[in-house]
């Protein structure tokens, strides 16, 4: 499993012209599931999110998670995550989960996060969407579940 975080001071994911979700300050997680995944990956990965230090603190040094900053969580789907891009200019998703176990271990991984506390706005699973967000500092890290 892999996940995109990205520190952000809003962030709001729209498809078919209508508002899914948005969340003031928190952290934009986009989640790819890989076809070897498992739940236990998906609860690993919601308790790293929410518990990595991304947030400033009082002297600006990054010493806060998003529990510590009584933030919020848009998760967002994204098998692309998983693109393979070894042979020629064609992404190849042979390594994504197919879209039944993609769409169970995306939301293990969302209620994960909603059981340690923290507010979860989501996208639609397998639809088109468009997600706007600041991204605050940038700051923007990459999970994987072995690591």
């Amino acid at each position: 499993m892999r996940v995109l975080l990205q520190r952000a001071s809003r962030a709001e994911v729209r498809a078919g012209g209508r508002s899914l979700g948005s969340i003031g300050l928190g952290l934009v997680a986009l989640v790819g599931v890989g076809r070897d995944d498992t739940s236990e990956a998906a609860r690993g990965l919601a308790r790293k999110s929410v518990e990595l230090r991304m947030f400033r603190d009082a002297a600006g040094k990054t010493n806060l998670s998003l529990l510590d900053v009584d933030g919020e969580m848009l998760a967002i789907s994204q098998f692309t995550l998983y693109a393979d891009v070894s042979r020629g200019r064609r992404p190849s998703f042979i390594y994504a989960a197919a879209p039944e176990l993609g769409a169970q271990l995306y939301e293990a991984f969302a209620t994960a996060v909603e059981e340690l506390g923290v507010r979860v706005a989501r996208g639609e699973f397998g639809a088109e969407m468009e997600v706007e967000l600041v991204n605050d500092g940038p700051m923007t890290i990459w999970l994987d579940s072995a690591s």
